[in-house]
This record gives C-alpha cells, structure tokens and sequence, in this order.
C-alpha cells in the first residue's frame, strides 16, 4: 500500500507554480524524508496529500488509494506544521479538550499519560511552554488522533539539538508500537540520515529522486582520483557531481558495489547527506540519460566548494 500517491500533480499560486508535474509513490511502513530547498515544492506537496489545499493539475491519493481530503482520508492522517500552530492562551489541558471535540477519534488517556511522562503540566499555557515542549504537545496532539499516517512538515526547525533528538524518538516509538508511517519534510540532514529509510528529493517544485535509503546508497559511490583522468572518465561513467582541485577529484557516480574502478581510482560508500547535497546541486542529474548526464555533470571544475542546503 502507498501512503501518499501523486500523479502529474501540480498546484499554482497565480501564473507561479508551487509543484508540477509531481509524479512519486511513497510505500507504507516507512520513515520517508522529503528533502528539498526553500521552494522545491514540499510543504505543497505535504498541504495536497493532508488535504489543506486542492491540485491545480493531476491528482493524489493517500493510504491505499483514498481521495486526499476526504473524510474517509482525514481520519488516517495526523499533520504537525513546522511552527506547531495552537492557542497560545489556552492550557495543554483545553488544547487536548479542544482536540478531542473536532476529531471523531482521539485517545484522551493516551494523551494525558505521554505528556505526564514527558512532564508537561496539564494547566501550563501552550504559550509559557518550551520550542521542545511545544513541539512534543503538537505531536501528542496528532498521535493521541491513532492516525495509519503521520506527515510532519519541518517539526524540528525551530528546536535545539536535545529537543531535535527527543521529537524523532518520540515518533520513531510510535512508528514501532503502532504501525504509523511517517513522511518527515527536514533540512536537518543529519537527523534524518539516522532514521530515515526511504528518501524523497525535490527540486524546482518536482520529484528528482525517490527510493529507499539502502537501494539508493548501494547504487552510488564516490570515486577519488587524478584530477587530470576526470574528464576521460566522466565520458564513461554516470556523474552526479564532480568536485575537482588541482590535484585530485571526487566523482559521486551512479554505480554499483560490483563495478570495476578505473585504474588508479579509489572507490568510497556515500551517506544519506552527501548523496542528497548531490542531487540538490544538480537536480538535471536525475532526469538526464547516462551518457549525457555524464557529460554535463563532470566537465566544470570545483575547488572544494561547501553547499548546504538553504533554510
């Protein structure tokens, strides 16, 4: 079963479009990241599938074909939003009150009890709460629903490294006890290079890449060697990026573990983050035929360069 499924989907604000032709299929049972820059189209995306927008183009479904927005979809979908919106004024008490009124299922004892263990006080203002503690009661909100899915668009933005860690194992517990699939919008890589299994890449409001974490790592690796061999090697390899000195280059390629190196090369496992950085840098990589790609990709020279993913 695929728990978001979109076809040829797009939405636009006026003459600009937010996501086009959005075509992706993300399975049940997994942590999903959706990776991107601002602007690649993922709160979009996210906004469709929990039904918080409609589609200018295409369409999407969610939790096995269900029409995204419809009551029957609604009740399987629990979405927390990276500035965690509620009522500043009112208690976690009145906001677990409030919660429980405007949905059809919602666990009030399971509430109670996670934010006792997490000491947050029931009559404390969601106000006068801490970034983290808002953020666990925002996520005790969406889990007490029992949703088949949890969506959550950037929910560590604003929290510190302890707090960061705490959220991501308050759902990583959730998905093991109840079976809940998660798809996690973050620019924090490194956080979801620990718990994702299955990794969306946007760009320029489309898909670039999507598969599971271990399938597309085992398919790529990063090949160190002269610099002055890069572009003969390049003609013959699927080059994602190049980096490149004076003296030696670094060619992320599209390969398998049981491929030869080219004489004089050295071959490296990628991670998660170095893989993303990649595609972020140059979203036609994935779109581009083997030959072309390699062409395109590896003949401008690099002189070590930093890219981190904009905020």
């Amino acid at each position: 079963m695929n728990v978001i499924e979109a076809s040829a989907l797009g939405r636009r604000y006026g003459s600009t479009w937010a996501l086009r032709d959005c075509t992706v299929a993300i399975p049940a049972g997994h942590v999903a990241a959706l990776v991107g820059p601002n602007g690649a189209g993922k709160t979009t995306l996210l906004n469709l599938a929990a039904g918080l927008a409609a589609p200018s183009a295409g369409d999407v479904t969610v939790l096995g074909g269900r029409p995204a927005g419809s009551p029957m979809a609604l009740d399987g979908i629990a979405f927390v939003a990276q500035d965690t919106p509620m009522y500043k004024n009112l208690s976690a008490r009145d906001m677990l009150h409030l919660t429980r009124n405007l949905n059809r299922r919602f666990d009030q004892q399971y509430a109670e009890s996670r934010l006792g263990e997490l000491g947050i006080p029931l009559k404390r203002k969601a106000g006068k709460l801490s970034g983290g503690q808002q953020a666990q009661l925002a996520l005790t909100l969406a889990l007490a629903r029992r949703p088949r899915l949890l969506v959550l668009d950037e929910p560590m933005a604003m929290l510190d490294p302890v707090a960061r860690h705490d959220f991501m194992a308050s759902v990583m517990m959730a998905m093991a006890a109840d079976g809940v699939s998660v798809v996690l919008s973050s620019h924090v890589l490194a956080e979801l290079e620990r718990v994702a299994d299955y990794l969306i890449l946007m760009s320029r409001g489309r898909v670039q890449l999507a598969g599971e974490v271990d399938d597309l790592l085992a398919s790529h690796r990063v090949l160190t060697g002269p610099a002055a061999e890069a572009d003969r090697y390049a003609e013959r390899l699927s080059v994602v990026h190049a980096r490149r000195g004076e003296a030696q280059a670094h060619l992320l390629v599209r390969a398998t573990a049981d491929e030869p190196v080219p004489p004089g090369w050295e071959a490296h496992p990628v991670g998660l983050e170095e893989l993303a950085l990649a595609y972020l840098r140059e979203p036609a990589a994935a779109a581009l035929p083997g030959p072309d790609r390699a062409r395109r990709r590896a003949l401008p020279s690099e002189t070590g360069r930093q890219t981190e993913v904009s905020k």
